[in-house]
């Protein structure tokens, strides 16, 4: 795969962080927990902090963006973001120098990859998907599509995703799990939301279209610690996929999880 890996360090409502390896540089998606134990997990699979491009932020949740104001004190990178989600960001002195906001849509090439953002509905004040495309030679590429924390799927998120060879998708709660669950009412209302978080049977339709067009391999990601289980969110992903030649991994919410790309160009 032309030295290109994709981890997940970690994924759940404590902290979330994807790195994508390539052979012109690495990028992160999201930084959230603490620079400490951000900067052990790109160690433990071979990256130094110092050699990251950019991260991409897809929202302002502090799931996502509370290791930044220390990582880049030490390991300065550019942020990209989109720009409603600054206001959080700006006031930190050691995060504002190094922040690029952006529109919720836009495209950029970073480190030899082809970033487009996307919108998508949650409780924030923007939030974006990712789709990202790294050439592999021979004039081809790897379409990496990437959405977590989205409350329903969207034409525009369906839109982005299909033709992806590779999806990071959301399967955060089974729904009888949340329902009688021991979150109070108001929280359980917001995570079933339209501006929420997305349930494991719509994440699963949504994964067997974009495997219909082509996608092989899938990462389900943020997952609910209590709401939810791998086993239920991968029992739902496998059954609507109905391939057994598309792979299907689960983001562990504390451990390094790697995206399997061998079958995907």
């Amino acid at each position: 795969m032309n030295n290109i890996r994709v981890f997940s360090l970690y994924s759940g409502s404590s902290g979330n962080s994807f790195l994508i390896s390539a052979p012109c540089g690495s990028i992160l998606i999201d930084a959230g927990k603490s620079a400490r134990r951000l900067c052990q997990s790109l160690q433990s699979v071979g990256v130094s902090p110092d050699d990251l491009k950019a991260v991409l932020i897809t929202h302002e949740h502090s799931d996502h963006i509370s290791a930044l104001p220390i990582f880049l004190k030490h390991h300065p990178v550019p942020v990209h973001l989109p720009v409603g989600c600054c206001y959080k960001l700006e006031k930190e002195p050691t995060v504002s120098p190094y922040l690029r906001p952006h529109p919720l849509e836009y495209t950029e090439e970073i480190a030899g990859m082809r970033i487009s953002s996307f919108a998508t509905p949650h409780d924030s004040n923007a939030s974006v998907g990712y789709c990202i495309e790294i050439p592999v030679g021979d004039e081809k590429s790897l379409r990496l599509g990437y959405a977590t924390d989205i409350g329903y799927v969207t034409d525009v998120i369906e839109k982005h995703l299909t033709g992806c060879n590779a999806v990071i998708l959301e399967s955060n709660h089974d729904p009888e799990m949340l329902r009688t669950g021991p979150y109070p009412y108001e929280l359980k209302r917001r995570i079933a939301s339209r501006r929420g978080h997305l349930a494991n049977g719509d994440s699963a339709l949504l994964a067997a279209r974009l495997c219909a067009s082509g996608t092989k391999s899938l990462m389900l990601a943020h997952l609910s610690a209590e709401n939810n289980t791998p086993e239920h969110a991968y029992d739902e992903c496998f059954c609507a996929v109905g391939d057994a030649s598309v792979k299907i991994c689960i983001a562990h919410p504390e451990e390094i999880t790697e995206l399997p790309l061998e079958v995907c160009v």
